[in-house]
């Protein structure tokens, strides 16, 4: 496991970020790296103890090696499951991604070797009237691993989402095959295409997971050794 920071995108919402975020933040941690995970903004989030949570950023907080208040972790939660810019106007906020990317600096001096920030949804979905989460990821500037759900149309998501990544300025350090499904035609030959044409190496796939899809499980398909950092 290479120490670095690194902003964890998907090629769609639903694709596995949370679970491969997670899984590489236990690999860390078995590596006696000092792990941090962040979800600078989360929607689908309920009430407790007097606040909003969400399950994926409190996952995160688990298996983070380095213990911060749930507010650190993710600093702007909203409770509808929809587009983060529309749950944020329903209650009459603006996501601005100098503001996001300010929250996760501010962590940045916490001392974590391997410090990942997740997104929300796929690469563009907007924050805000003319922001999208790519501008928060070019704001932080960290190379980019892309979770790639596999399911037809992966394919083009994949390479748009990628084309998309290297148009921002950003590396791509990775990816994950992660499998929707408990059969998908052609899974080998889909994998073979991605990695002919996507410019950095698969850190493993992620078979369906029936019974349970804990980051535990998929960190016994991944290799996170050959991550690739800035250049």
């Amino acid at each position: 496991m290479r120490p670095g920071r690194y902003f964890v995108a998907g090629t769609d919402t639903g694709v596995g970020k949370t679970r491969v975020t997670a899984a590489l933040l236990l690999a860390a941690r078995a590596y006696g790296l000092r792990s941090l995970g962040l979800k600078p903004v989360a929607a689908g989030c309920t009430p407790a103890d007097g606040r909003l949570v969400n399950d994926d950023a409190l996952l995160l907080q688990r298996c983070s090696s380095i213990t911060l208040d749930y507010p650190a972790v993710n600093p702007v939660a909203l409770e509808p499951a929809i587009a983060p810019h529309i749950a944020a106007g329903r209650i009459g906020i603006e996501l601005r991604a100098a503001e996001l990317a300010g929250r996760v600096r501010a962590q940045e001096a916490g001392g974590a070797e391997l410090l990942l920030v997740e997104g929300a949804g796929g690469w563009l979905v907007p924050l805000g009237a003319t922001e999208t989460m790519a501008d928060l990821a070019a704001a932080l500037g960290y190379p980019v691993i892309l979770v790639v759900g596999m399911r037809l149309g992966c394919l083009n998501h994949a390479l748009l989402t990628a084309g998309a990544i290297r148009a921002a300025g950003l590396p791509l350090a990775g990816w994950v095959a992660n499998c929707l499904t408990p059969e998908m035609d052609a899974l080998e030959e889909n994998i073979r295409t991605l990695e002919l044409r996507l410019p950095a190496l698969r850190l493993g796939t992620v078979p369906f997971l029936a019974g349970g899809c804990t980051p535990e499980r998929v960190n016994t398909w991944l290799d996170a050794t050959s991550l690739r950092g800035a250049p």
